[in-house]
């Protein structure tokens, strides 16, 4: 069995006190909110003073299943570029995130370009920073695959998200795609909500490919694009016909500052 993946963000992007962990992450869940069932959702992954809140309102309006694929962007240059985990567990506050060896194999097998590595997964927050969300709401039956992309290439992206729709739709349980992804990042507030809507105009039509060629005729800096195309990619082939934006903010809105800002959204696809 591989050995556990053990925390690399605890105590900085979010609390490395269990209870302070639990707590943070109960005020961000809508409680109020009704939760309905869905096909995949997009979360930000900062720190949660930042993007909790935005976070908060999507997690807390899913009604998830207990199997989930978590993918997201691999921001260091270590490790394969289609990077997966297919054995053993990782580590949070929280307990031990058990990763679903059944599912990542059929997913291994459907899309050979994946491949089993550690080294990706090692240090990156993106995918990270969401377990303790899903380990509040499914406690210990939770079971997910952490996919980190450190690829851009639109062919392989499509292939991966035909892939995931492949299995998703062979399995007799529901299984559902979580992808991470910040919006632009360090320009202006002004700046970045207006590319941000651009990304987000192309998300809430379902069309990924369109999203894939406005970030990059654009120059959004949203670090989880590749992530985003492979989920609506999957999510359209899976029957999705709707996408709602839950809650956009930026970093100044917490921090007050708005000359250089990092975008945050959260949407559901159903």
């Amino acid at each position: 069995m591989t050995e556990t993946r053990r925390p690399a963000v605890a105590g900085r992007f979010y609390p490395s006190n269990p209870q302070k962990l639990r707590s943070e992450i109960e005020n961000f869940l809508q409680h109020d909110a009704p939760k309905r069932p869905a096909i995949a959702c997009m979360v930000p992954h900062a720190g949660y003073m930042y993007s909790g809140g935005v976070a908060g309102k999507v997690f807390g309006a899913v009604e998830f299943p207990t199997r989930i694929i978590l993918i997201g962007p691999r921001h260091y240059p270590e490790g394969a570029p289609l990077a997966i985990m297919s054995r053993g567990a990782w580590e949070t506050p929280l307990g031990l995130a058990q990763i679903d060896e059944e599912l990542a194999d059929k997913i291994k097998n459907e899309f050979s370009s994946l491949h089993e590595d550690e080294v990706a997964h090692r240090t990156e927050h993106a995918l990270e920073v969401e377990l303790p969300f899903l380990q509040f709401l499914l406690a210990d039956s939770l079971r997910f695959v952490p996919i980190a992309l450190g690829t851009d290439r639109l062919p392989v992206l499509e292939r991966l998200g035909h892939a995931l729709a492949h299995v998703i739709s062979a399995s007799k349980d529901c299984i559902f795609i979580v992808a991470s992804s910040d919006m632009n990042h360090y320009e202006s507030d002004a700046i970045t909500r207006v590319k941000d809507s651009q990304a987000l105009e192309k998300i809430l039509a379902l069309d990924a490919r369109g999203l894939y060629e406005t970030v990059r005729a654009n120059e959004i800096s949203m670090c989880g694009y590749a992530a985003a195309v492979a989920m609506l990619t999957a999510a359209k082939i899976l029957g999705a016909s709707k996408a709602e934006l839950t809650a956009y903010a930026t970093s100044g809105d917490v921090n007050g500052d708005r000359s250089a800002v990092v975008g945050y959204a959260g949407v559901i696809i159903s």
